[in-house]
């Protein structure tokens, strides 16, 4: 199960993306930081979590800020590191299978 938190970003308003609450999370925390028609950017937090597979009908851009983690595809495995980058097409199977938790995994991801 996910923690989830929306945050609407007007006019001058303006969060911190490393503005993090009080860890270890017991769960894995999503925010929306942004969303307009079929785009979505989310800030997800995670320390030490790990995901069942998602068969997802959008693209997924993932940058990961801080942290290392490793995101597993049926025929791979990719570990990365702060700075780090993928995209993930549609329907490609994945899950991630690690995440840090000193320091937290702070991901930023776009769906579109």
């Amino acid at each position: 199960m996910l923690l989830w938190a929306r945050i609407l970003l007007k006019g001058s308003d303006s969060t911190n993306i490393f503005d993090l609450p009080k860890l270890p999370l017991s769960e894995e925390l999503t925010t929306v930081l942004a969303e307009k028609g079929d785009i979505r950017i989310e800030r997800i937090v995670s320390t030490g979590q790990v995901s069942e597979w998602y068969d997802q009908s959008e693209t997924e851009f993932v940058a990961l800020l801080q942290g290392n983690a490793t995101i597993e595809f049926e025929d791979k495995s990719v570990k990365l590191s702060v700075g780090d980058t993928i995209l993930i097409e549609p329907h490609k199977r994945h899950r991630v299978s690690c995440t840090s938790s000193e320091p937290p995994c702070v991901w930023l991801c776009v769906f579109y």
